[in-house]
């Protein structure tokens, strides 16, 4: 126990390099990669590979998510806006709940567990066959190269997933509040467009933009970085997930809170 307790500050002082080391990384590949995004030519038949890639292996499991995700909310705020006689406006409530918050943390969360992870694969793959070192021997940068379409393709497949979510919990929280629980249809779409806002739906889509980009980000620069071997790709996969859900719910608090400073909610 002593010697470890005597290492102690070692160990947190490598970590910290090492965290530190990691987020520098991070930030180099994601504005490396935005830096050719003007030449278009030069990535977009990827971009469009990629994009094609993403929502395949992410749609699926998004409805699975979205409309049972939507009904569970549906039904919960139903069952407390009955108690308090207010079951009019469980309608706003869903709906709101679903554009402001969920659908681009679904969406993102998505993105980093689907799409993320196969990128981190993909680029972990091709750095142990050193294709990485290849492309910069023949004067490419892999950055540019591979990189700048990945981003865009997660960003773009987010916008649309955050707008699948929408309206799949609407339609799910629909079903169970209308069908299920006998509100009203006009009741259960006036309420929501009496709260939501115009400005409501453009954050929410860019947040889901914003958290494309910075999964996309995070897989390619752990991916690009990892150890090698099979077993350094699959801790770089884990440890891409994790780090791109802290860094999604850590802006979304912020841009949250940036948004209702900046354009406080109307009473």
């Amino acid at each position: 126990m002593a010697p470890l307790l005597a290492r102690a500050p070692a160990l947190v002082k490598a970590r910290a390099a090492r965290t530190l080391d990691e987020t520098g990384e991070l930030y180099v590949t994601l504005f490396e990669g935005l830096r050719r995004s003007w030449d278009v030519r030069t990535w977009w038949g990827a971009f469009v590979e990629q994009c094609w890639f993403v929502v395949r292996v992410t749609c699926v499991p998004l409805l699975l998510i979205a409309i049972p995700l939507g009904a569970t909310i549906s039904l919960q705020v139903g069952d407390v806006a009955r108690q308090i006689g207010a079951q009019s406006s469980t309608g706003a409530l869903v709906v709101t709940a679903m554009v402001r918050q969920i659908a681009p943390l679904a969406a993102a969360l998505l993105i980093s567990g689907a799409g993320g992870s196969a990128i981190t694969a993909d680029m972990g793959a091709r750095r142990i066959r050193d294709e990485l070192s290849a492309l910069e021997v023949m004067g490419i940068n892999p950055t540019h190269r591979l990189v700048t379409p990945r981003l865009w393709a997660a960003a773009v497949v987010s916008v649309l997933l955050c707008s699948m979510v929408i309206l799949s919990g609407v339609a799910g929280g629909f079903y169970f509040n209308v069908i299920q629980q006998g509100v009203t249809p006009g009741a259960y779409f006036d309420g929501a467009a009496s709260l939501l806002r115009t400005s409501d739906l453009l954050v929410t889509l860019v947040k889901a933009g914003v958290f494309g980009l910075v999964a996309a980000a995070v897989a390619c620069s752990t991916g690009m970085t990892c150890d090698y071997g099979a077993a350094g790709v699959g801790r770089a996969v884990t440890r891409a997930t994790v780090v791109t859900s802290l860094i999604v719910f850590f802006l979304n608090y912020v841009i949250e809170t940036l948004y209702l400073v900046l354009v406080p909610p109307e009473f």
